[in-house]
């Protein structure tokens, strides 16, 4: 007798976000994977959010946060709440997203090849242009962003169309085995947003687990929808972010070209968003 299929808790976190959490839900709940459950983990939203979810589809299950610590926060409460029901895997989902109905089965697939696959995800697509690569994949750097993505603003002619060893899985959809989340331990909100799923998929590494790209499995993301554009808070907590990163795992000289090109970045910002006076987003912290 075949073995049974892994049980996976696919969270999608929202915060006052309505109408784009409806539509992720509505493409989530297409998912042909056949032994998952879709769990809304809601970050003290103020909008109503709970309320139409339960309206559209009463069998739901939602979570509530009762205060919003940022991204990372309802992500952390979202780990927790996966593995302490008892879940093989987690999927982490943020809400501007869309995905293609065979999605979780590549990235079940792909985790499920070897045992010290710790994290997976899919290939990403910007959602207003479906073949214009968001991700395919992660690399990590010590420069003022910490992360980028593989891919990102290609064309897709099939130059990814192969499962690959990346240094991270962006947290837009991060597969995560129960065994590597018990080895490198729990989702850290310090981050607030952005570089959490750097912090985690490098102690997962750290750990001898192997973080994956799955090319077969597709995802469209509507960049920025929850964290905002080129703004004062949001670039922030980014640079808040990368700082702790380097801090945490640099090396002197890494940390070191890290600050270089924060301040580089910093110069170019100011230029370039002074035309449309937008120079707050590279002086304050909100």
């Amino acid at each position: 007798m075949s073995a049974p299929l892994p049980r996976v808790a696919a969270v999608v976190v929202n915060y006052n976000g309505k109408e784009i959490t409806l539509q992720a839900v509505e493409s989530l709940r297409r998912m042909t994977y056949p032994n998952f459950d879709l769990v809304v983990l809601d970050n003290a939203s103020t909008d109503g959010s709970p309320e139409a979810l339960a309206a559209a589809w009463p069998d739901l299950k939602q979570v509530r946060v009762e205060v919003n610590r940022g991204s990372s926060s309802g992500y952390a409460a979202g780990f927790r709440w996966a593995f302490e029901n008892g879940y093989d895997y987690v999927l982490l989902l943020n809400n501007d997203i869309e995905v293609e109905p065979g999605m979780l089965t590549e990235l079940v697939r792909v985790a499920e090849s070897a045992p010290d696959v710790g994290c997976v995800g899919p290939k990403c697509y910007f959602h207003g242009d479906r073949r214009r690569l968001w991700s395919a994949g992660g690399i990590l750097r010590f420069r003022e962003s910490i992360t980028r993505e593989r891919g990102y603003g290609e064309i897709d002619r099939g130059q990814y169309d192969q499962d690959a060893e990346v240094d991270y899985v962006n947290g837009c959809a991060i597969l995560i085995r129960r065994a590597a989340a018990e080895a490198a331990g729990m989702w850290d909100d310090v981050f607030y947003i952005c570089v959490d799923d750097a912090d985690f998929c490098t102690r997962v590494r750290r750990h001898g687990f192997r973080c994956l790209y799955a090319h077969k499995a597709v995802l469209y993301q509507m960049v920025a929808y929850t964290t905002g554009g080129y703004s004062p808070g949001r670039n922030f907590q980014f640079g808040r972010s990368g700082a702790i990163y380097a801090r945490r795992y640099g090396s002197p000289l890494q940390r070191l070209r890290f600050l270089a090109w924060v301040a580089v970045a910093f110069v170019a910002g100011f230029l370039r968003e002074l035309p449309r006076r937008n120079q707050a987003a590279a002086l304050k912290a909100k």
